[in-house]
């Protein structure tokens, strides 16, 4: 099975281990690549978070937290703040809430691929990394059920294998990649 050649999203789920792990896969993107990607990372909502600046210094393209009601743009990361629900509007903007805890965490991984099959379609990639629990799974069907496509990460190179496998179990995983793939 070969990816899809015409995307215009990319939304990436990851948990204990995910830092390490975002930085590697967006460090390899192209700024060419010309999607938007929009990434919940489990995180302390304790301490403020450095994500931006930790994955900016690997990325070649922008990254920022998310920001309510920001219109989303081509080859910009963007980040779902610590303990708010990153969702994609219709439009292509971006709404942050504070509702209850999905899968015991906020953000949330399924909200967030919900959201992107529901407006994307088959033009959305979901990608889960490390993590540990199993948020992202329901995310993953409805992004299949839509026509996207779905990629896992492998359990060699997770640190955290507890999302990924959840997330194959469900039979709607097309790929599962090491980090470096």
């Amino acid at each position: 099975m070969r990816p899809p050649t015409s995307f215009d999203i990319i939304a990436i789920a990851a948990s204990a281990g995910g830092v390490i792990a975002l930085t590697e896969v967006l460090a390899h993107l192209p700024e060419s690549l010309g999607a938007i990607i929009v990434i919940v990372q489990h995180v302390d909502p304790r301490h403020r978070s450095l994500m931006p600046q930790v994955i900016g210094r690997q990325s070649r393209m922008p990254v920022v937290h998310a920001e309510e009601g920001a219109r989303l743009e081509r080859a910009h990361i963007y980040l779902a703040p610590p303990d708010r629900h990153l969702l994609v509007k219709r439009g292509g903007t971006l709404t942050l809430t504070d509702t209850e805890l999905v899968n015991f965490v906020r953000p949330s991984a399924d909200l967030l691929f919900e959201s992107v099959a529901a407006v994307y379609g088959p033009r959305a990639i979901a990608v889960v990394l490390t993590g540990s629990g199993h948020d992202g799974a329901l995310g993953v069907t409805a992004i299949k059920q839509r026509g996207g496509t779905v990629v896992a990460q492998d359990e060699a190179t997770s640190e955290f294998f507890g999302m990924p496998s959840a997330a194959i179990k469900t039979g709607a995983v097309d790929f599962v990649l090491a980090l470096d793939e």
